[in-house]
């Protein structure tokens, strides 16, 4: 190996990026998925080629030296980036593994086989990272939190998405389309916080300090998670009696997937909270 591909960095990179294509263009050989998982199934895998090449290529040409003023920690970063790709391809392995392989599908047991790569890899990625660079603020508990509720979060609007696509096109309740908005929200705060604390100078176009703004934000998410997890549970869950889905093994999975996610998002906000308020 040479150049970019030199050393134990380079080569792992260069199997994730090989495993997560071949798991793709398995997909895409055997036709366009349209399924919300299988969308979310592909976009991660094709998050898992973008993400290191493009630190590989920023690395091998020395352009994250020019990036310091605007990054100061590109270690950080860059273990930030390969953690969301590591639980990113996690889920999407576990997924496809859970909704598309069967004993006669030959090519999805494929394409599981090379996303199970990609998800070694990019963990044993990440815990040289986290052993080698353990300071910043995506190796914190904060960061680490925030990453969290950005990948639940997606893990909820891809379930939510699933549920009304394949339950009856007539039950689409407002209480359940608000709270797909909420976490569509949610989702959007958690990620310019994360983009505001890695890039310090977008810090001064804030009007207050960015610990009050990040309390308030946890404050709000608490409430509108609250908020979601009593109407999505009113609003699915009366109809018990009732299949929505045309496949009776699958009844309910997209609904509990939101119910668990949106609690587990809850918690995680309310640690967020209480740790915002240490900080103020």
């Amino acid at each position: 190996m040479c150049g970019p591909f030199s050393g134990f960095q380079g080569i792992i990179r260069l199997v994730e990026m090989i495993s997560s294509a071949l798991a793709l263009v398995v997909v895409l050989f055997r036709g366009r998925m349209v399924a919300p998982w299988g969308v979310w199934c592909e976009f991660v895998w094709v998050l898992c080629i973008i993400v290191p090449l493009a630190l590989l290529v920023v690395e091998s040409r020395g352009w994250h030296i020019l990036l310091a003023a605007f990054l100061p920690n590109w270690a950080d970063l860059t273990l930030g980036l390969t953690a969301v790709c590591c639980i990113s391809v996690v889920s999407a392995t576990v997924a496809f593994a859970a909704v598309f392989v069967c004993l006669t599908c030959i090519g999805n047991i494929l394409c599981f086989v090379f996303s199970l790569v990609a998800t070694v890899c990019f963990l044993v990625d990440v815990i040289k990272q986290k052993t080698a660079f353990g300071s910043g603020y995506m190796s914190s508990l904060r960061g680490t939190l925030r990453i969290s509720e950005a990948f639940v979060a997606c893990m909820i609007l891809t379930a939510a998405v699933d549920h009304f696509v394949r339950g009856e096109w007539f039950y689409k309740p407002f209480g359940m389309i608000l709270c797909a908005i909420i976490f569509g929200v949610c989702l959007l705060v958690t990620a310019a916080i994360i983009v505001l604390n890695l890039l310090k100078l977008l810090q001064c176009l804030l009007v207050f300090r960015l610990n009050l703004v990040e309390f308030v934000s946890n404050l709000v998410a608490v409430v509108l998670y609250l908020l979601a997890v009593i109407l999505w549970t009113v609003f699915g869950y009366r109809r018990y009696r009732h299949n929505p889905y045309t496949c009776i093994k699958c009844s309910y999975a997209d609904m509990n997937a939101v119910t668990v996610g949106s609690a587990l998002n809850l918690i995680l906000y309310i640690v967020d909270l209480v740790l915002s308020i240490k900080s103020l």
